[in-house]
């Protein structure tokens, strides 16, 4: 009687055991290991750009803003965008941000009065943009059309599109 106590729990443990294995890899299998969304994080890609600022004559000028897209909030930077007097440059700085991490590439497109449109890029092709960067392009002494692009974690995203008007044009 002994012996068959012995088999029978034997036979049991091994049945157990093979129950926990086989619900260890059903969890595995399931993918209820893996980590949270909030703890990945996106892979890194750079794109090498022109690193001089280019320009290009347009025979027509679009005056009227378009809608600009917004940052996930995650991803925010402050940019500022500013028309100096007298000499009617533009200024574009960068303050990083909550997202400043994500940011590649920032750019700014200006259209003057004329129709003239002139880009430059932040970044050298080199280093990601840094707290404190600055784009300075001439600009007109009318209204001038100033769009920001921002390249964050891949995905280029409209971040301003407004006219600037100096005081004295006004």
């Amino acid at each position: 009687m002994y012996k068959l106590k012995a088999i029978s729990m034997k036979s049991t443990l091994s049945l157990l055991t093979a129950l926990v294995l086989v619900l260890v890899l059903c969890a595995l299998s399931a993918g209820c290991t893996s980590p949270t969304q909030a703890e990945l994080k996106p892979v890194e890609t750079f794109t090498l750009l022109p690193t001089s600022p280019s320009s290009t004559t347009v025979s027509t000028v679009v005056s009227t803003p378009v809608a600009v897209d917004t940052l996930p909030s995650e991803q925010f930077v402050d940019l500022q965008v500013t028309k100096e007097r007298p000499d009617f440059t533009i200024h574009l700085l960068y303050n990083g941000g909550k997202g400043e991490i994500f940011v590649q590439n920032v750019m700014m497109k200006v259209t003057l009065l004329n129709g003239e449109i002139v880009q430059q890029y932040m970044n050298d092709g080199q280093r990601k943009p840094r707290r404190g960067d600055e784009l300075v392009i001439q600009g007109s002494r009318g209204s001038d059309r100033v769009e920001v692009f921002v390249t964050s974690a891949g995905v280029t995203y409209k971040a301003i599109d407004k006219p600037m008007i100096t005081a004295a044009s006004i």
